[in-house]
């Protein structure tokens, strides 16, 4: 049978579920889905084989704890138990406190659509705080690209790469966080392919030509690609003209960013400044804007600043052009307003930053429950020893909703087992592709297991509440989805084919040049933005290198983890093996540091002991391990993000997790 991986993954590939006996045997990628073609990524293909169909891995029963917080000792409890206790400590709350302060913890561990919006609605009715889920991870880009063309969610189509002569990656490493996107999209696309990425990632190695700004430099790098489009006349002068606000305020800034100036502020030789700026500017041009480039301090004007280049080459509404973000769920006419019925709550508080979740939680007045559910906050958060201190309060009720035990699971007071995307039915909507997906239920939940919709409906009822939309079914959620989706199937007709795609043809972004702005045209110069405290303008700006002795620690996606989902399986944890750091030669070399030491990571947040790994794929000044381990997993209970100190990017209460130094010695 068919169904979809709903990761948080740009492929949104499909799946065959191969069943004997009415069990499942393998899972498998669909040979006729045009992105996995028949093969899951390997962290996939390892984890879905693995750990979800172990009933030994898994959850199955709710536990309530029976030691100290943080240890990990539970008993099982009937679900007419645990669920009929939370209540009663949530109206105690409620009566006492406020609704205000349960805190709701929740991201991507499934991306479908049901299990990531349903429960939104318990928690509108209960009046809880929001921990903003895209401050983790892309909140200032979001931010940014708003203030410019109004949406972070309308990107390129991705089929419209067949009329392409260029394709610009910035900030992304597809090889790791969009595998099929990488082999198969990127590789077979007629373009010259042009990557922008600090480290030479395999889609570096394998470009056409790969930029590698030291981090923090991309707008700079950006302002001197513009500086030779406008040099080499490759300005869309009259699409600016009509559809642009601004430029006769940004032109001049540009004059002084030359490709000189660029090379010394960011290291990108000036020629291979040249050309890319050239071939980008010649388009027909596709612009992908990675998640990782704003996890910076300055990551909102850096995006601003890479948006710049498809308005002025006119890089937009027409085929072969365009950039993405991500592609949200209003391409495909999906009423995330009705999924989450935010109009249970309409005196909603304002929501929190992640990066302010350890602040939040040792003030017993702002914080008296947590909800965490699709995240594991004690291994993805900044300030990660301060965090774990905090969820030790003995009077904060910490209820946990997973798959497996975490080390966020092992903080609560009760931990409610969830469902996998094989033993349930939902939809998918992938962020890359402008496609729909059946998830289609594959198997009997292992236990006790429940889906997040269920869990919420069942403590909706246990809370007394009588609203009907937090009551509605499954399938009824999905009827009203489809139909208003106009993709003309129903669930049984799309389970059946598998993924549909919403037009026969590429859709071309932005096809009649109308943008969502104020004005109705790209805001290169921004009155909101200038509202809200930022510039008017992007700005050529680069951080000031790492102080003597210091390096520059990234922590990107790791090739065999998502996010930090499959690091509990314990064949990739074998493919893993221990934790590393990854040095340019003549970095260690200075340090006393040979690949396999033992090296102490360091800064005024943490500290860390990793293996040295060498790699010439890092530049100097830069130290590169990638995130994802669970700390309960590794020796010192600890991973990268014991090194975050949790500074906030310049938008959106974002994460800056890319700007942290650290210093880095023999241990």
């Amino acid at each position: 049978m068919l169904t979809t991986c709903p990761r948080d993954c740009y492929d949104a590939c499909g799946v065959l579920v191969v069943k004997r006996n009415g069990a499942i045997r393998h899972v498998r990628g669909d040979p006729n889905h045009p992105v996995s073609r028949g093969r899951l990524c390997r962290k996939c293909s390892i984890g879905y084989n693995g750990a979800y169909l172990d009933p030994q891995a898994r959850l199955t029963r709710p536990l309530r704890r029976v030691g100290a917080k943080g240890e990990g000792r539970f008993e099982p409890v009937s679900w007419e138990e645990a669920l009929t206790t939370i209540a009663e400590r949530l109206r105690q709350v409620e009566a006492t406190s406020g609704g205000q302060t349960v805190l709701n913890a929740h991201y991507t561990g499934t991306f479908s659509l049901l299990a990531y919006f349903f429960p939104l609605r318990f928690f509108h009715r209960l009046g809880a705080t929001e921990v903003d889920p895209d401050s983790i991870c892309n909140k200032a880009g979001h931010v940014a690209l708003e203030y410019v063309y109004g949406t972070s969610l309308v990107g390129f189509d991705p089929r419209t790469a067949r009329n392409s002569a260029c394709i610009l990656v910035w900030g992304a490493n597809p090889s790791a966080s969009a595998p099929h996107a990488d082999e198969h999209w990127l590789a077979e696309a007629p373009a010259r392919v042009i990557v922008v990425d600090p480290v030479r990632t395999p889609t570096a190695a394998a470009a056409d030509l790969h930029l590698q700004p030291f981090p923090g430099s991309d707008a700079a790098l950006a302002f001197a690609l513009l500086h030779v489009i406008v040099r080499e006349r490759l300005v869309a002068r009259e699409f600016v003209a009509a559809h642009t606000l601004g430029f006769e305020e940004l032109e001049p800034l540009l004059a002084a960013c030359t490709p000189a100036w660029a090379e010394e502020t960011t290291g990108v030789p000036a020629r291979l400044i040249e050309q890319a700026a050239v071939l980008y500017g010649r388009g027909p041009s596709l612009l992908w804007l990675g998640q990782g480039l704003q996890r910076q301090r300055t990551g909102g004007n850096v995006v601003r600043a890479c948006a710049l280049l498809p308005a002025l080459t006119g890089n937009l509404g027409k085929a072969g052009a365009g950039f993405l973000y991500l592609n949200g769920t209003q391409s495909r006419r999906i009423d995330e307003t009705y999924l989450a019925a935010p109009h249970l709550g309409p005196d909603a508080p304002e929501s929190i930053s992640h990066m302010d979740l350890a602040n939040c939680l040792e003030d017993r007045d702002r914080s008296q429950a947590l909800f965490c559910w699709n995240i594991n906050i004690a291994a993805s958060n900044p300030q990660q020893r301060r965090l774990h201190r905090a969820l030790r309060r003995e009077d904060l009720l910490m209820v946990a909703i997973d798959l497996f035990a975490t080390d966020t699971t092992d903080f609560a007071d009760y931990i409610l087992p969830a469902t996998s995307f094989l033993e349930f039915d939902d939809l998918v909507a992938s962020y890359f592709h402008l496609t729909l997906s059946a998830q289609v239920k594959a198997a009997e939940p292992i236990g006790d297991a429940l889906s997040n919709m269920e869990i919420f409906r069942r403590l909706a009822g246990a809370m007394g509440y009588r609203e009907p939309e937090l009551y509605e079914t499954d399938a009824e959620l999905i009827g009203t989805v489809l139909e208003r989706s106009d993709v003309g199937e129903d669930f049984a007709s799309l389970a059946a084919i598998g993924t549909v795609t919403i037009a026969d043809e590429p859709v071309v972004q932005f096809a009649d040049l109308r943008f969502p702005t104020p004005s109705g045209r790209v805001e290169l110069a921004s009155t909101r933005a200038q509202a809200d405290g930022h510039p008017r303008l992007p700005l050529p700006l680069a951080d000031p290198r790492p102080a003597s002795g210091r390096l520059r620690l990234l922590s990107p996606a790791s090739p065999w983890l998502l996010n930090d989902s499959f690091a509990n399986d314990a064949k990739i944890a074998r493919r893993l093996g221990p934790a590393t750091i990854a040095l340019h030669p003549d970095d260690a070399a200075e340090r006393g540091l040979a690949e396999g030491d033992e090296a102490l990571v360091a800064n005024e947040t943490g500290r860390l002991r990793l293996l040295v790994a060498l790699s010439d794929a890092v530049p100097r000044g830069v130290a590169y391990s990638p995130k994802g381990r669970w700390p309960k997993r590794e020796p010192a209970r600890a991973n990268v993000n014991a090194l975050n100190a949790g500074e906030k990017a310049d938008m959106g209460g974002s994460t800056s997790v890319h700007g942290v130094e650290v210093t880095v010695c023999s241990a």
